[in-house]
């Protein structure tokens, strides 16, 4: 039954439940921009053509298909560390030995073993997001989950920094093989923490594959009937205009305005860094102190509008101040939109079945960021980047008007948990 109200402020465990979440999040966005953003800086340097980085940007589909291998990890708990934090420690394991194989070829010899290793990567990391998502929505109740979500989103995008713009300041100073090396070794030492997290309670696998596959999605449109489908579609669309500037954003940057990658690293780690943090833990913030439905709008239009800033840095040349503007614009409000979404996907979850059906709905919201980049490949050279970067601002419109339509769901899926 849905349930509402919260736990005393003083209920056990709570600050390192918060707090693990926010350490395995770390953990959750290391390998992305490894095996995505990165990478595509990677093969820019080493001399690609635009349309094969286009290209290169379809390796992250595991993150878009997770969902048909989720059930898999709501019937089957490994036989050490519970239901979740089994699946969390294998895939760490696996991104970790993904990155060190990856760091001993380089794209001039090997690009087509370097994107298998990739895709492994991808995949690893995709089903570490699938346990981790599942873990954090089975443990935190529905009070935590703003907080909870922002130290989670924090993590991440810590992650995300250290995974973009350090290794593009390490690669420039060390090179692409150390790089990949030291963040190999990084995400083999974020095993401790899943061994130290905290188990959900009440933790029930499903009791047949069957269920395991059919129940997940069954339970999701018998709870949300006619919505289900908007639902599904406001998945897609929220972050849409975010993952379409973003698809080529680091080409862009090195071949446009002409900045290095170390100076491209060095501002997405002094300004981007501290810009992404305070949004996420502002998102924290935002998501408690207002509706959820007031929240997701105004963030939905600030993420578009900081998309036209790209278009300053087409003209400016490489002025590292206009970049650390339009960076530090974009990493904030992307972290305050970002941290409602979430709160948004977690409380339409069904805890029972949390790993499929958040799976799903992330997936879904991956779909941009994943093929946008062959589009935007052939669209730029058509319209040129200024026009580019204004219609990734006017894509954010249909996830806006479905935000409209759907203000009294939001609001109460906003209080719900279903058990």
């Amino acid at each position: 039954m849905p349930t509402e109200g919260a736990p005393p402020a003083a209920a056990p465990g709570r600050g390192w439940r918060v707090l693990s979440v926010g350490l395995l999040g770390f953990s959750s966005g290391l390998p992305l921009a490894l095996s995505l953003s990165t990478l595509q800086a990677w093969f820019t340097t080493a001399g690609l053509s635009l349309k094969a980085i286009g290209w290169v940007t379809l390796i992250g589909q595991a993150y878009v298909f997770k969902f048909l291998w989720a059930p898999l990890l709501d019937r089957l708990p490994l036989p050490f560390l519970g239901r979740r934090r089994g699946w969390i420690l294998l895939m760490q394991l696996l991104c970790g030995g993904a990155l060190l194989a990856m760091s001993a070829y380089t794209p001039q010899g090997a690009a087509t073993t370097i994107a298998f290793f990739a895709v492994l990567l991808a995949f690893a990391s995709a089903t570490q997001d699938i346990a981790y998502d599942a873990h954090r929505t089975d443990l935190l109740p529905p009070a935590e989950r703003g907080w909870g979500t922002a130290f989670s989103q924090g993590g991440y995008r810590l992650a995300m920094l250290v995974s973009g713009a350090l290794a593009l300041i390490l690669a420039d100073r060390v090179g692409w093989a150390w790089t990949y090396r030291l963040m190999g070794a990084l995400m083999l030492a974020a095993t401790p923490v899943t061994l130290c997290s905290p188990d959900a309670p009440d933790e029930r696998p499903a009791r047949s594959f069957a269920e395991a596959v059919v129940e997940p999605f069954a339970d999701f449109f018998r709870r949300y009937g006619a919505l289900a489908l908007a639902w599904l579609a406001l998945m897609v669309l929220y972050k849409l205009c975010d993952a379409f500037a973003l698809s080529l954003s680091t080409t862009f940057l090195l071949r446009v305005p002409q900045f290095t990658l170390t100076q491209v690293g060095t501002v997405s780690k002094t300004f981007g860094l501290v810009a992404g943090l305070l949004g996420a833990l502002a998102g924290g913030w935002v998501v408690t102190r207002l509706r959820l439905y007031h929240a997701l709008l105004a963030l939905g239009v600030a993420q578009a509008l900081v998309n036209l800033g790209y278009i300053w840095l087409v003209h400016s040349g490489p002025d590292v101040a206009a970049m650390a503007t339009v960076v530090s614009a974009e990493y904030f409000f992307s972290g305050l939109g970002s941290t409602a979404f979430v709160v948004l996907v977690t409380a339409l979850c069904n805890v029972r079945f949390s790993a499929t059906q958040y799976a799903l709905l992330s997936a879904l919201s991956a779909v941009g960021r994943v093929f946008l980049g062959p589009l935007a490949a052939w669209l730029v050279p058509r319209v040129g980047w200024s026009m580019f970067f204004a219609i990734t601002a006017l894509s954010a419109i249909p996830g806006l008007l479905l935000v409209v339509a759907l203000r009294r769901a939001i609001a109460a899926a906003e209080l719900t948990r279903s058990h």
